[in-house]
């Protein structure tokens, strides 16, 4: 196991998890906000498809948290802004 942290949360996880699987593991409802009506997001597709999942994970914002596998250490944060093109 290794520890990741959400929202500034410690959680252990599995080293091959994703970052989405991570944020629900710590039992988060959603991951970002709509940009258009505000409402909470949280991943859907989990394999890349449907950009529901975007997150700012060490400090890089917009990733699919589906995407990302997770790393000792890693910060990941919900994203409450209008998605940025990195």
């Amino acid at each position: 196991m290794i520890t990741v942290y959400v929202e500034g949360q410690s959680v252990s996880v599995h080293p091959n998890e994703t970052a989405a699987g991570a944020v629900l593991s710590a039992g988060l409802t959603h991951t970002r906000m709509s940009p258009v009506t505000d409402e909470p997001r949280a991943p859907y597709c989990m394999m890349g498809v449907c950009f529901e999942c975007l997150m700012v994970i060490d400090g890089v914002p917009s990733r699919q948290a589906c995407m990302v596998t997770v790393r000792e250490g890693m910060r990941i944060e919900r994203q409450t802004s209008v998605r940025v093109w990195a």
